[in-house]
């Protein structure tokens, strides 16, 4: 098997068995052994299990992270004297969609974000919040760019933003997103720059 597919088969086998049953109780050999590698052969690709770990922890963060750019794409380059300013209330919306949708589509290896066993490590925990940061920074830009927000309170209420989508995400059923954008938004909404409607009216 060329080396780059090897390495993903890895990879895939390492995230399912990871999220399924945690980093301690998972080894080396129990990857090799599912992957039909010699523990050589895995070594090769991956130096121990930590490195294989973060690196599955990376990859799913970088989706993560490219899920909360696309959802911020109608802010990205607007400036109020050209356009319409975008519709707040669709866009944190579809930042609490993006974590849901997230979690939906990696099923049990969202886990590896959210709800790891092993963030005791500092590096580990680095590596596992590291994309909620990315996306934080990512949404205080949006943030200043459509309220009177200082950058630095921005960041504020953008980390409080990624907290409420990551519960929305661990806690997902019919309605979360509309719950908690909502819940979000009518605060948000105060801040604004600019006259922008306030999203639906449903009581909470």
């Amino acid at each position: 098997m060329p080396k780059n597919e090897r390495q993903a088969q890895i990879l895939a086998i390492a995230q399912d068995l990871f999220a399924t049953h945690g980093f301690h109780h998972i080894s080396m050999d129990d990857i090799a052994a599912r992957a039909d590698v010699s523990k050589p052969i895995l070594y090769r690709h991956f130096p121990s299990k930590l490195d294989l770990y973060l690196t599955v922890v990376d990859e799913r963060g970088q989706a993560l992270v490219d899920a909360v750019a696309h959802a911020l794409e109608p802010v990205v380059g607007w400036g109020p004297e050209t356009d319409e300013m975008p519709d707040g209330y669709a866009i944190i919306h579809a930042v609490v969609g993006a974590y849901i949708k997230f979690a939906e589509g990696s099923g049990a290896a969202a886990s590896l974000l959210f709800e790891s066993d092993v963030t005791r490590d500092p590096t580990v925990r680095d590596r596992v919040d590291a994309p909620n940061r990315r996306n934080a920074e990512l949404i205080a830009q949006a943030l200043v760019t459509i309220t009177d927000l200082t950058p630095e309170q921005a960041l504020t209420v953008a980390r409080t933003s990624t907290a409420m989508a990551q519960v929305a995400a661990s806690d997902a059923h019919q309605g979360t997103a509309d719950l908690v954008a909502q819940f979000a938004w009518r605060g948000i909404h105060g801040m604004l720059r600019r006259e922008d409607p306030p999203g639906p009216t449903a009581a909470l």
